[in-house]
């Protein structure tokens, strides 16, 4: 083959190589990813009735173009035509691009509802008692007010997750880092919130991303169906936040209401032992005339996991300016 035709063959199947890999990059073909929860089947149903929208426009406008190349090409001889305005087409265009947005902001309005607002949890979610395992007052709430309330909070290079046990006192609470542990079925709300720099929470399958910035919180929410008990969604930190940023995994594990309160309890009983060996490490130190301490950071237990308090919380470092 000739090389002048070469090159653009070559750049030509560049072009589409990337376009075909493109959506499979994102996980999912042309739209968001879904079945995790319904604001996400939500999002990718407007997202797909946006798509067709754009796809009559772009077949419409492509085939009077190509259709006009052909019929009007240049002939030996041939005088074109001289055509000053159209009234009749000009409106009509007009008229047209008016009618696409009116049916596209019909939609999303019809959608917006159910993608911002919680649902009520299920029948056999978990059993959420008034003055426990609810959400504070400044966030959308399920019509019944009750929510399994989580607070993630953004740090370099990791999200914690706090787990509400119905007092203020969030230094007795049960964390996690990186994995999410939430019951099928349960209306889950979080309080997004950072304490360093910019971050942004995203699990795809289970509902849009959402900003943690320093200084404010911000909400959203999502519910997993009961038949996704023991799958696991995956996400990544949405918001350049450093040079590890690629590194700021988070993972959100479904399972049983009854085996989720079976892991909060392993997990309270697995920090309180924590907790005690880290005391009878520093009584020690100090008998022997060491530094309180020693050489762990202060708060810092031997886990490795800290319960030194989120900005945000009482006794934070940063209070909620909004």
């Amino acid at each position: 083959m000739h090389r002048s035709r070469l090159l653009p063959l070559t750049l030509l199947a560049s072009l589409v190589g990337l376009l075909v890999a493109a959506p499979l990059a994102g996980a999912d073909f042309l739209t968001p990813e879904s079945g995790g929860s319904s604001n996400a089947d939500d999002i990718d149903t407007l997202y797909k009735y946006v798509l067709a929208v754009a796809i009559v426009v772009f077949v419409g406008v492509e085939g009077v173009l190509f259709y006009s190349l052909r019929k009007f090409r240049a002939r030996k001889g041939a005088v074109a035509a001289q055509i000053r305005g159209n009234t009749r087409l000009e409106i009509g265009w007009t008229v047209g691009a008016a009618l696409v947005l009116v049916v596209l902001a019909t939609l999303t309005f019809i959608k917006l509802g159910d993608i911002r607002n919680p649902p009520n949890s299920g029948p056999d979610g978990l059993e959420l008692a008034d003055g426990t395992l609810v959400a504070n007052t400044k966030e959308k709430l399920p019509p019944n007010g009750k929510s399994l309330d989580i607070e993630v909070n953004g740090q370099q290079y990791v999200w914690r997750y706090t787990y509400p046990d119905g007092d203020q006192n969030q230094l007795n609470n049960v964390f996690a880092y990186e994995e999410m542990v939430v019951p099928v079925e349960t209306t889950v709300t979080l309080d997004i919130r950072a304490q360093d720099v910019a971050h942004s929470w995203w699990i795809p399958a289970l509902g849009g991303k959402m900003d943690a910035v320093p200084g404010y919180t911000n909400h959203t929410w999502f519910k997993i169906p009961a038949s996704k008990a023991g799958q696991t969604f995956r996400g990544q930190c949405a918001e350049l936040c450093g040079r590890n940023h690629a590194n700021m995994v988070a993972r959100v594990r479904a399972v049983t209401p009854q085996e989720f309160e079976r892991y909060l309890a392993q997990r309270k009983a697995d920090i309180q032992a924590a907790n005690q060996a880290a005391e009878r490490q520093r009584r020690e130190q100090e008998a022997t005339g060491g530094q309180p301490g020693g050489n762990a950071p202060q708060g810092e237990n031997p886990t490795g996991e800290s319960n030194n308090p989120v900005p945000g919380s009482p006794g934070g470092t940063n209070e909620d300016e909004r």
